[in-house]
């Protein structure tokens, strides 16, 4: 038989046994079938008892490209990742490095190799304000809204934003040539600083050669409009003056050991001491203050900045200073607290240079009662601003390694039962008393010597 024939005869039975009834004894439920033909709608033969067929069908190439496209599809979507975090890391590091440019281009050279590049490899976090939206806010920086001025330019008050937040506006001066410095210094460090005892940063701006930095506005002004002032000074009483020496201190200790980076201040002084609602003291004026790092102790300069009185004497005279600069400040400065005179009041000039030399004097002689500012003496735990007296003077030595650090100064001043050592006298301003003796001196020789000339001459 041939295989024409066999297929025919299979196709016939096929159809003879799709076609019978189900149930009927010659049906075996049981079967391989082999469909040539034309495909029959089973359906018309479901009322006669139809049954379930299958059918297997020859491999579909339409199988064969769905797994290729669930290979190809996961390879190519990851692929586009990687490009795309790709472009973006190069974007990014693009703007980084342009920035950097940008920055190098204005700031001064000594900044540019000092200990401030740690700070500026990570994002500084400080919103950039309008030059629009300040001259608003100062009313075109009115004489009205001056708080004050300094070396470097003017402070205004000013209102920003919707909701009407004080802040104070500090407008660098365009001629002044250290300008810039000032401006890249507090931007730089007052950002990366949180401290209680601290002034915050608040914005910035440049606009063609305007420079502006923008801080929380403190109602109290600086220590300095309380201290120096007759009629105001009565409201720092000694509970009051002795919290700003601790803040002060604090804040001191907060830039010298507890920041990332060792920070000199090199300008303390009563004008840099802003007072909030509370009369809590903060350290403002950032623009002179330069970075130690590592093993870093001391530096030298030629260029000496800072206000004369409150510089220690290897500063003033040799340009070295540290963090032991910053603790003859903090001495000067709690002088003229426990006192109410400044540093080179001119009832002192008489006979002493300074205040340091009349406190050291008063001191000396078991006096130093009579330093105390009068205005206060008569309310106050004496033992205790004696006490602050002779920690000033501890401050004040002319030996650095004589003067105490800042943690041992805050400890001193916190702790009544800490024994004080005894203060050495400041060879320094004795140095100078002594030149002002001998000028003195040698100008009276020289008049009484004119004097007898000019009568033998008659």
């Amino acid at each position: 038989m041939s295989g024409t024939e066999v297929l025919t005869n299979a196709q016939k039975s096929a159809d003879a046994i799709a076609l019978a009834p189900h149930g009927s004894g010659a049906a075996d439920q049981s079967r391989c079938l082999i469909w040539l033909g034309g495909l029959v709608d089973t359906g018309e033969f479901r009322d006669g008892g139809g049954e379930n067929l299958y059918l297997r069908l020859a491999s579909s190439t339409v199988d064969k490209e769905s797994k290729v496209l669930k290979i190809i599809l996961p390879i190519v979507a990851s692929l586009l990742i990687l490009a795309s975090i790709c472009l973006v890391w190069i974007c990014k590091s693009r703007g980084k490095r342009r920035i950097k440019e940008i920055k190098n281009k204005h700031t001064p050279q000594h900044l540019q190799n000092s200990k401030l590049n740690e700070l500026e490899n990570e994002s500084i976090d400080l919103p950039y304000i309008c030059f629009e939206d300040i001259v608003t806010a100062t009313d075109n920086f009115s004489d009205y809204k001056m708080l004050g001025k300094g070396g470097f330019g003017k402070v205004y008050k000013g209102l920003l934003g919707g909701g009407g937040t004080e802040v104070a506006v500090k407008r660098l001066s365009k001629s002044s040539g250290q300008g810039a410095e000032e401006f890249r210094n507090e931007v730089v460090l007052i950002a990366k600083l949180q401290h209680r005892n601290l002034v915050r940063l608040l914005g910035y701006c440049t606009h063609e050669d305007e420079k502006l930095l923008i801080y929380e506005y403190l109602p109290n002004k600086s220590l300095d409009a309380f201290l120096f002032d007759a009629t105001r000074n009565s409201v720092l009483d000694w509970l009051t003056r002795f919290k700003v020496i601790k803040g002060i201190a604090r804040g001191l200790l907060y830039l010298h050991q507890d920041s990332r980076l060792t920070i000199i201040h090199r300008d303390l002084k009563a004008s840099n001491v802003l007072l909030d609602a509370e009369m809590n003291p903060k350290i403002s004026d950032f623009g002179m203050a330069r970075i130690f790092g590592g093993n870093e102790q001391q530096a030298n300069t030629i260029h000496v900045v800072g206000t004369y009185g409150y510089m220690s004497p290897e500063y003033a005279m040799e340009g070295s200073f540290s963090v032991k600069s910053d603790t003859y400040s903090f001495g000067v400065l709690l002088l003229e607290i426990a006192s109410g005179s400044k540093i080179s009041s001119s009832h002192f000039m008489t006979d002493f240079t300074s205040l340091i030399a009349y406190a050291w004097s008063l001191w000396k002689d078991g006096n130093a009662r009579e330093l105390v500012d009068s205005s206060i003496v008569e309310n106050c735990p004496l033992h205790e601003v004696l006490r602050c007296i002779h920690i000033g003077l501890l401050c004040v030595q002319d030996n650095p390694n004589a003067r105490p650090l800042m943690s041992s100064t805050v400890f001193m001043l916190e702790n009544e039962t800490a024994l004080l050592p005894t203060p050495k006298e400041p060879l320094y301003f004795r140095q100078r008393y002594d030149e002002v003796e001998d000028q003195r001196d040698t100008m009276g020789i020289t008049l009484n010597k004119m004097t007898i000339t000019m009568q033998e001459g008659r």
